[in-house]
């Protein structure tokens, strides 16, 4: 029999610091050898996109994958869990709510290893879900007192705020110009499906953490050339990944501005191999593009809590 388990139930058995918890201890286990991450791969049809990304976990004793399709309209997501032992199939987990809740606690946990202790500003690009649990999530690690958040619509902009101001209990506030949430801000999150660079970098100050999740392609990029020209730091979730499809740094590429030597790993920043916070001139700059291995150690834990709690149902494949 495999679980079956359906968005409204990650959604009640998952909370944010067990996310960051479990995401956190991925990234150790990677760097110690115990995990193993395969970047995304896509399939194009006409109309469709499936994209498939895999990973295996000596830590949990499972492997695993996430699936997913995009079309003009929809987004539809799956985790698959099976047993290392066996092969089996153990699991199938709706992945949306997942998806949403690791990516944020993965810049929670880039957060927590780069921004000094007592942050209490951030900037954010973005009103969608994927920028609501981007907020969450720094305030789970950091006490945060005050967000300025900017979007291209200002009615969605305006309900963001007044909702996350009241399921955080800080001020989020709405600013007119992509300036504003950034100048004198000590952290700018970028959770957007721009294509096109949504702040100048100039604008930023010097010991800025910068926190680039938006953009998985190699032609679409959230952050501009002088944001990665600025970074005296630059941490990637996973170095493979982002060369695969990390399009915020085509433009540095291009024109010298950037080389891949200069890019660390989380993991390894994670477990103290290279130096955390903070820097004080230059920027740093935090590019995720999504791993495997944190939605294995997301549904690994739904897995555990939904067999503890008796959530989910069982399917007879």
């Amino acid at each position: 029999m495999v679980l079956h388990l359906t968005e409204s139930e990650v959604q009640h058995l998952l909370d944010m610091p067990t996310a960051i918890a479990a995401v956190e201890q991925s990234f150790r286990e990677l760097a110690a050898g115990r995990a193993h991450n395969v970047p995304r791969q896509r399939a194009q049809g006409k109309g469709i996109v499936l994209h498939t990304m895999s990973a295996a976990a000596d830590y949990l004793g499972l492997v695993g994958y996430k699936a997913y399709t995009t079309t003009r309209s929809a987004a539809q997501f799956h985790v698959g869990l099976l047993d290392q032992t066996t092969g089996r199939l153990v699991a199938l987990i709706e992945a949306d709510q997942l998806g949403r809740l690791r990516t944020g606690a993965t810049t929670g946990v880039a957060v927590k290893h780069l921004a000094p202790p007592d942050l209490s500003e951030l900037g954010l690009f973005g009103v969608g879900r994927q920028a609501r649990t981007q907020l969450v999530a720094v305030c789970a690690v950091r006490p945060i007192q005050r967000a300025f958040v900017y979007s291209r619509k200002p009615a969605e902009r305006q309900t963001f705020c007044d909702e996350l101001s009241h399921e955080l209990n800080i001020d989020v506030r709405p600013v007119d110009l992509p300036e504003q949430a950034v100048r004198n801000v000590p952290l700018i999150i970028t959770a957007t499906s721009s294509g096109t660079p949504v702040f100048a970098g100039n604008n930023a100050s010097d010991g800025a953490l910068i926190c680039a999740v938006g953009s998985n392609w190699l032609n679409r990029a959230e952050i501009d050339e002088t944001v990665v020209r600025r970074s005296t730091r630059i941490v990637c979730d996973s170095i493979a990944a982002c060369q695969h499809e990390a399009g915020d740094f085509t433009a540095a590429l291009a024109s010298g501005a950037f080389d891949w030597s200069r890019a660390v790993e989380l993991a390894d920043v994670v477990t103290g191999k290279f130096a955390g916070q903070p820097n004080t001139s230059g920027l740093t700059l935090f590019k995720s593009v999504g791993m495997a291995t944190e939605d294995l150690a997301l549904g690994a834990i739904l897995l555990d809590l939904a067999r503890q709690q008796g959530v989910g149902t069982q399917l007879p494949i």
